[in-house]
């Protein structure tokens, strides 16, 4: 099948994880959602990642999502794995973990890669809005861990501009100013952003984040 690409359905699927089996869109339900891919259980750099998740659960809570990883292992090593990663990173893993040993799950979602060195799933993460649209993509290399920061500033701003009329510009964070979209006239923008707003160039206007 051809990539998926922002804007995309989600595919839904059935599963196997460390926490039962799985329907994907009954799981998120209206929620939004992370699934994240491991090349293979025991690998030194996810397992670093899984213990950060774990850790951030109660922050992807906060913004009502639902995390779940995937490996191409079976349950019986993913259980194990979860003991060396409760261990080793202090804390009780508390999400869902997906056997794919079929592949299923990494062939819908495209996360085999054909040119990298492993010929396991890539380290890809897909954030999902609750109409199961596909709001983001980010296909990591082996040797660079993931930033759980960087995804809950990211889920920050989906959520807020999926419901105000304005987009956050470079490296923004929570509570801080956000630009209205080009859309919007300023007596439009007047009547929106009742806090005000700063025009920088016609094109450029900062208001403070509804």
């Amino acid at each position: 099948m051809s990539a998926l690409r922002l804007g995309d359905k989600a595919p839904n699927f059935q599963a196997q994880t460390t926490e039962g089996n799985i329907d994907f869109y009954e799981y998120l339900g209206d929620s939004w959602g992370i699934l994240f891919s491991h090349p293979a259980d025991y690998t030194p750099v996810c397992t670093t990642e899984l213990g950060t998740v774990a850790k951030y659960k109660h922050e992807f809570d906060k913004r009502n999502t639902k995390v779940l990883a995937l490996s191409v292992d079976g349950l019986d090593s993913h259980k194990g794995w979860i003991t060396d990663i409760n261990e080793t990173q202090n804390t009780n893993v508390n999400f869902p973990l997906i056997a794919d040993e079929d592949k299923k799950v990494s062939n819908l979602y495209d996360m085999i890669h054909p040119n990298a060195n492993d010929t396991l799933t890539v380290r890809s993460v897909y954030v999902i809005a609750p109409d199961k649209t596909i709001k983001l993509i980010i296909t990591y290399p082996a040797s660079t861990g993931r930033n759980f920061d960087e995804l809950l500033r990211v889920i920050d701003s989906l959520q807020l501009t999926a419901y105000h009329k304005v987009a956050t510009p470079a490296n923004w964070k929570q509570g801080e100013d956000v630009v209205i979209s080009p859309s919007i006239s300023n007596e439009e923008a007047g009547q929106l952003f009742s806090k005000g707003f700063k025009e920088v160039k016609p094109y450029l206007r900062l208001t403070p984040q509804p």
